[in-house]
């Protein structure tokens, strides 16, 4: 039996994605990854921010009024892990601090006004969240939460998991860069997963082999301004509301991609501990400096 290489590409999360799957039957590929998309889809509408109808949204319309509202299994499970994600940083990864996106924006390329930073400051915090099992509290009005550290990445790892429970067992799910495999190729060989050099677009700055596992990037050159020359991140820092100044590109391999993605934001969000945190993490990345060195630990 033969087994071919049939790409899927499909655009959700704001991102170009892509299932790729080997397969001796173009179709049967097709299928099963019709199923991935349609979950990744699923998560889409029930997390998007830019949604009215989504479970994120409803959440939001109640944090506003400084209420509290029932979560879902799946809702409490992104949120226990966002808590843990918190603990783990030092309060950094912090998702309720999306409400700093009303300060700053990037296309305009000029700084927000320190009042309204300070202003926002007063409903960024998830020691200002009551989290039970079942329900979720905001302590004061105005409040917001953001999935973006964790959907998308979340959403790669269901979907693969989909594509391995359908009987594929040789292939990956491209989310927008964040990456999960569902297997290596059928000979056996890894992946080839190529870096982006944070600094120069057509260039890479590692190509890893991947047999297993995720690997997702975070850095400054996603979505940034350049204002009197100084280079302003879209990486916000919770404690402060302004971009983190420290590493400017970093990638994480982890077992599961909510994992690498949330710790690749922790780096980024510990600015010059970044790198030790990394290194006490014990996961294989690979970081750019905002000097231009490059480190990590990859075997």
């Amino acid at each position: 039996m033969t087994l071919s290489l049939h790409h899927i590409p499909f655009q959700a999360m704001g991102s170009p994605c892509e299932v790729q799957l080997f397969s001796d039957d173009k179709q049967h590929a097709q299928a099963i990854a019709d199923l991935a998309i349609a979950d990744v889809r699923r998560i889409e509408a029930r997390y998007s921010r830019y949604r009215e109808d989504s479970v994120l949204s409803e959440i939001n319309r109640v944090a506003a009024q400084g209420g509290v509202i029932a979560t879902d299994e799946e809702t409490a499970a992104l949120l226990n892990y966002a808590d843990t994600c918190y603990q783990q940083s030092n309060g950094l990864f912090d998702i309720t601090s999306g409400v700093l996106r009303q300060a700053w924006d990037f296309k305009a390329q000029t700084l927000p006004k320190k009042a309204v930073i300070k202003q926002l400051l007063t409903v960024v915090g998830w020691k200002k969240v009551r989290l039970t099992p079942t329900q979720i509290g905001f302590k004061r009005p105005g409040m917001q939460l953001d999935f973006g550290g964790i959907a998308k990445e979340y959403a790669a790892d269901r979907a693969a998991a989909i594509c391995y429970q359908q009987g594929m067992r040789h292939g990956l799910v491209n989310l927008g860069g964040d990456i999960k495999i569902i297997g290596p190729h059928p000979d056996g060989q890894p992946w080839l997963v190529g870096i982006s050099h944070p600094r120069n677009p057509q260039a890479i700055l590692a190509n890893l082999e991947v047999y297993a596992g995720a690997i997702a990037s975070s850095g400054d050159y996603e979505r940034c301004m350049i204002v009197n020359g100084k280079r302003y991140s879209h990486v916000l820092n919770p404690k402060t509301g302004w971009p983190v100044n420290g590493l400017i590109g970093v990638s994480v391999i982890a077992e599961q991609c909510v994992i690498a993605g949330s710790a690749c934001t922790i780096a980024m969000l510990m600015e010059c501990r970044g790198q030790e945190w990394l290194g006490d993490l014990g996961l294989q990345h690979i970081w750019m400096d905002k000097d231009g060195k490059v480190g990590g630990k990859l075997s």
